[in-house]
């Protein structure tokens, strides 16, 4: 069986006409590094909060179908034993942070407090998460002090310390520069690499074209796309749902109208796709410019 797995899934947040969910069938292995993109109101967090058992323990409402994390049927399990397979991180870090603790040292030490876990191991797995997310010298600054970018890194380590097996990420870069948002998607697929399953919703393109390894696309509750990032991000499927392209998707596409991009070759979603593509469009204009000469 899958890590994450879905069976028939439709979800309604309580008091609403139509589900946020509709019929979802997912399956995600061990490992994986999935991204979840779509317009505002697609899914994207209800899917989220799905596979961690916040719907429908948090937020009530009806669930249909059925949703297994790690083995364990969410309806019949608590958040108490979800949150240590999968853990949340939500898109305003504000909300994930507990106001119990006057430093991110502490902030992020408090769930394994909770747990009991030795004192010298707690020191060690906090300080190795924050080294991973790039706040090791925020140690001893106040949680309420920090930037909204810092804050979203706080509040992911504050997950990362409980080595879940799932990792589920709602926008977590939406507070970070280019170079904060880079480094966090490489920590993470690093994560991914040693074994962490991660689902993440996201509209950086670039970044999910770059690390994820497969791609979903919501709309209106349903999975329209699922596939690598090569064939999701160039599928036109993404206007017809009020999803963009990546800068090279969409600047290599202008080219190809112009006779500016070589025949027959796919559509680029990364940067290192793109050079290599403009590159063979150069070379081939400077060969024929010196068979020209000759």
């Amino acid at each position: 069986m899958a890590l994450i797995d879905l069976r028939d899934v439709t979800y309604s947040y309580p008091h609403t006409a139509a589900p946020a969910l509709q019929g979802v069938n997912l399956q995600i292995e061990e490992g994986e590094f999935v991204a979840i993109v779509g317009a505002n109101g697609a899914g994207k967090s209800t899917l989220g909060y799905a596979v961690t058992g916040f719907v429908p323990h948090f937020f009530q409402g009806e669930l249909q179908g059925e949703v297994r994390v790690a083995g364990l049927d969410t309806r019949s399990h608590g958040l108490d034993e979800l949150m240590l397979v999968a853990g949340l991180v939500f898109q305003n870090p504000s909300n994930q942070i507990s106001g119990a603790k006057f430093t991110v040292f502490e902030e992020i030490a408090f769930g394994l407090e909770n747990l009991g876990v030795p004192r010298d191991e707690m020191r060690r797995r906090v300080t190795e998460v924050m080294e991973l997310t790039g706040i090791g010298d925020l140690a001893a600054r106040s949680p309420y002090g920090l930037s909204g970018g810092q804050q979203q890194r706080v509040a992911l380590a504050s997950i990362l310390v409980m080595s879940p097996k799932v990792l589920v990420l709602d926008e977590p870069t939406s507070q970070l520069d280019p170079i904060g948002s880079r480094e966090v998607f490489a920590a993470i697929r690093s994560l991914s690499r040693q074994g962490m399953t991660v689902l993440m919703a996201e509209h950086k393109l670039e970044w999910v074209a770059t690390f994820a390894d497969r791609v979903l696309l919501l709309d209106a509750g349903r999975i329209v796309l699922d596939g690598p990032p090569d064939e999701v991000l160039v599928s036109p499927e993404l206007a017809a749902h009020a999803v963009g392209q990546t800068a090279y998707t969409v600047a290599a596409r202008q080219s190809a109208g112009r006779g500016l991009w070589p025949d027959g070759r796919p559509l680029p979603v990364t940067l290192d796709q793109a050079a290599s593509g403009f590159a063979a469009v150069l070379n081939g204009s400077a060969r024929q410019a010196e068979s020209q000469m000759d």
